[in-house]
Order: structure tokens, then sequence, then C-alpha cells
């Protein structure tokens, strides 16, 4: 178990500096800036990227965050549906090529969702969400979907690309649904609950179909989070981590500090520990502090540092 840099850091000079100074290992570096070409990225660009991080002695070790427009017709079964896969098959294999071995997605085409953020500990500025707001926005697409068709529509995805990451030696993770409620914008939140991960892992039985597993979002779900580390854990599923605390659970919670959240951190981590969990832990989300930048150097020192306390913790006990 180690510490890692997620998906917000751009690799410069100055981030690359930063991270090796607070320990990391693994980078998860921001798709931001990463080129496109026809719904695409390209090989060339992504070998880059990760020479990039490795000249600063760390390891390029997953992309996520990969742009929407990517994918929004496999996930709504749009007209441009099959030009999509096409292109995901290209860019997986790019991926997997440019020696980059894990790719995390999700299936949220309306992206993550917060109402209005609140203030915690030291009035520092927090995401939060409340379900009863939420639901009076309006669509976010051009009707409401129903569970059935985009269950339907992924196991048609998680049966055409689980082959091709297997033959190309990459894992795929799915990330949770942010917030994890039944529907937003008149979308379905599939991934919301510990029961339709048990039907994930199931469609294309496989190690290269797995999970990204948000700790945070598994938090805000109606269901025990260390049973879920533990069940996943054991079965090997959990590609990386990301170590970030909220309030409670769904319809209403905030984000919080690492360490004043509900989760008993400590005990995730020992859980972590016990089923023999060997990989990263990211930080994340993390709140607005006092006179902090916009990549939240403070607020991340003080989580990765809680973060690298808690692997040594555990493997010394």
């Amino acid at each position: 178990m180690r510490p890692g840099f997620g998906s917000n850091i751009i690799p410069t000079a100055e981030s690359m500096k930063y991270a090796q100074q607070l320990g990391v290992i693994d980078i998860v570096p921001s798709t931001e800036h990463l080129p496109s070409i026809n719904g695409t990225w390209a090989l060339h660009d992504l070998v880059n990227l990760r020479r990039n991080v490795e000249n600063y002695g760390m390891k390029l070790s997953a992309l996520e965050n990969v742009p929407t427009q990517f994918y929004d017709h496999i996930m709504l079964n749009g007209p441009k549906r099959d030009e999509q896969v096409d292109n995901m098959i290209t860019t997986i294999r790019n991926i997997a090529r440019a020696g980059i071995p894990i790719f995390g997605y999700n299936w949220m085409p309306s992206q993550v969702w917060r109402t209005e953020p609140e203030y915690i500990r030291g009035e520092a500025e927090a995401t939060a969400f409340d379900d009863d707001v939420a639901q009076n926005y309006p669509f976010t697409h051009d009707r409401e979907y129903t569970e059935e068709e985009m269950w339907e529509n992924l196991e048609y995805w998680i049966k055409i690309i689980t082959p091709i990451a297997e033959e190309e030696g990459i894992k795929l993770g799915i990330h949770p649904c942010d917030p994890p409620v039944p529907v937003l914008g008149g979308i379905p939140q599939l991934f919301r609950s510990f029961d339709a991960y048990k039907r994930l892992i199931e469609i294309y039985p496989s190690d290269s179909n797995a999970i990204e597993f948000c700790q945070g979002t598994f938090s805000e779900m109606n269901d025990d989070i260390y049973e879920m580390i533990q069940y996943f854990g054991e079965r090997k599923k959990i590609l990386y981590v990301h170590f970030r605390n909220v309030s409670g659970q769904v319809p209403k919670f905030k984000e919080e500090f690492v360490n004043t959240g509900y989760v008993d951190m400590y005990k995730a981590m020992k859980i972590y520990h016990e089923v023999g969990y060997d990989s990263f832990f990211i930080d994340d989300h993390v709140p607005a502090t006092f006179q902090d930048t916009s990549f939240g150097h403070r607020g991340r020192a003080f989580a990765m540092g809680y973060i690298q306390a808690l692997i040594e913790a555990v493997q010394k006990a």
C-alpha cells in the first residue's frame, strides 16, 4: 500500500517536485490538457505523458476522467454509439501500449453533482449535496432514461471492451456514481449501491473488469462501507482508492477533512491491509482551506500525511 496523487494534478516541474517532496509514488494525472484527436487519445501523447511523470522518479499508474463526449453515446445508446465504441477501443489500446496499466472511467453522462457548498472545521469550505434540492433541477439530456436501458447499454459496452482490455493487458475500473442517488437530471445513477457493483463484476468475470474504488462515494451509499471494502478487496477488484471522507450517506451529505467524517479511516485502512490490498491511495477532493491554492496544496499536504501515517500504522500494528 502506498500514496498517490490524483486527477487534478498536471505534471509540471513544480507539481512533480511537490509530489516528490510529499513522498508520492503513483500519479493519476489530469487529462484536461491531453489533446484529443477524433474522440481518442493518441499513443504518442500518452507516451509523452508517462515519460514526463517518470522523469521525476514516479509512476503514471492510471488515467481517469475520460472526457464525457468520448463515450456519452455509448452510455445513452445515441446515434454515434458504434463510432464511439471504435474510438474508445483505439484509446484503450493506446493507453495500454503507452505503458499505463489502469483506465478508470464512470457511467455518469451528467457527471458529478453537488449543491451549495458548506463550511466545516475552521470554516473550511467543502462540497455538499442535498437531494431535495437536486431533484428540482431540469433534465440534463433529451428525455428521462430508464434503469433497464442504462443497464443494457452498460452490458453491451462491458462485453465488448473487457476482451480488448484482456488482450492488451490493461485493467478497467468504473467509478461509482457521485452522488449515489437513484436518478439525477432524468438519468439513473446505476452505480449507487453494493448490489450494483456485485452485478457489474458478474457481467463479464475478468481481472480486467474491476473497480475504481472511490471510498468517498462508496461511503455516501446507503450500505456498509467496511463490508464493501472487505468484499471487493478479497476478490482483488479494487484497482486503486480515492481515500476521502464524508459526513454521512445520501440523501444529504457534505465532504469532510479526511479525519472528520463519519467513516473510521483507520478501520478502513486496516481492512485494506488485512485483505491484501496492494495498490495506492489518492487524496481525491480536499476542502478549501485558509489561503490555499486552487490545486489545494495545503489541504492535500494534510490528507497525504494522514494517508501515509495510516498506512504505516496498520502495517506496523
